[in-house]
């Protein structure tokens, strides 16, 4: 079949896997770690970033390569969502909302994003 991409290990190893690096301190010194959100189990540490993206595109080829041995699937990265959300509610929540905003001098997409991030007490 003409146009079908094989998904063989040169495949995966393209994709735009979302990968999160966190700086540590710990009663074990400093370090960074790093994880492939969508490859579970697929993480590293190394004391300079650059050491740690390379140990973790090490360890997401040798992942994917153990998957595709045994015909496990692997799973593909995700594309984000556009941030828009249609949301109903009642109106007396609405105009609370609408208010505090507004003592807050903020507009009322900042302060409901403000309330969702868990950041507010």
């Amino acid at each position: 079949m003409k146009g079908v991409m094989e998904k063989n290990l040169e495949y995966y190893l393209r994709l735009d896997y979302t990968m999160i690096i966190k700086h540590v301190s710990d009663e074990s010194g400093t370090y960074y770690h790093g994880k492939f959100v969508e490859l579970e189990g697929c993480q590293s540490t190394a004391d300079t970033i650059d050491e740690l993206v390379q140990n973790l595109n090490e360890v997401k080829k040798d992942h994917i390569e153990i998957k595709l041995e045994y015909g496990d699937p692997i799973p593909e990265p995700r594309e984000l969502p556009s941030g828009n959300i249609m949301l109903r509610m009642p109106r007396t929540l609405h105009r609370d909302l609408i208010d505090n905003a507004e003592r807050e001098g903020v507009s009322l997409n900042q302060y409901i994003l403000y309330k969702l991030s868990g950041k507010a007490k």
